[in-house]
């Protein structure tokens, strides 16, 4: 027998970190830099996988913002750099179990503004943490398109276990999406969150900005 107590539904909140801080959503407040930051057919590819997008006009996007904005589940955080305040990604907890303390990272948009950075590992260790130690969920999920390799290849690097394709699963833009299931559970927690924060440490990392260690071998 294991506790049935529920979890805890995600609240508008500001989750802090050293690189980056994520907010709750507001089309008003980030819209500008968000544009700015994935507008333009260069950026197309940062929605290939996505359910929306890409947007070539301004009030599309911002009507999806809004939209965003007001969607419980998906519940929305625009992530913020900390170094200039503007948001520069957003991502989402989704399919909401509170029943089954279950719930899902997903609907991720990361600019090239955050791509590659520490703040762009420091948004899904926020919210891996706060889904496991606010919310009180069990089970953390991440699934993506079978194809999105760079997706699966990070699900796994921010310690993700995979567990399988689900074949046909949905339509996704008039194309079949084969989806690729992972999933990290409370008991392995402990030992991906201090991956997570031996890695985010300032001293990981030369003077030049490089890595000494890599995430996925502090787990080892």
């Amino acid at each position: 027998m294991i506790d049935t107590t529920p979890a805890k539904l995600p609240e508008r909140i500001t989750i802090p970190g050293r690189y980056v801080t994520l907010v709750p959503l507001s089309a008003a407040a980030h819209g500008d830099a968000l544009w700015d930051a994935v507008k333009g057919e260069q950026n197309d590819s940062l929605w290939l996988y996505l359910f929306d997008g890409p947007y070539r006009e301004r009030a599309e996007f911002d009507a999806s913002l809004k939209s965003k904005e007001l969607s419980s589940d998906p519940f929305f955080y625009s992530i913020l750099d900390n170094a200039t305040g503007k948001a520069v990604g957003i991502a989402s907890l989704m399919r909401i179990d509170p029943k089954n303390r279950v719930i899902e990272v997903g609907s991720i948009l990361y600019s090239p503004l955050l791509q590659r950075t520490r703040g762009a590992t420091e948004a899904m260790y926020l919210m891996m943490r706060y889904a496991f130690e606010t919310l009180g969920n069990r089970r953390y999920e991440w699934k993506c398109n079978a194809l999105n390799e760079p997706s699966r290849a990070a699900a796994l690097r921010l310690g993700f276990t995979f567990e399988g394709v689900f074949r046909q699963h949905m339509i996704a833009k008039g194309l079949n999406r084969d989806t690729a299931w992972y999933s990290v559970i409370d008991s392995e927690w402990p030992n991906v969150k201090q991956a997570f924060e031996t890695w985010l440490a300032p001293d990981n990392f030369t003077t030049d900005g490089v890595q000494k260690k890599k995430l996925a071998a502090l787990r080892s």
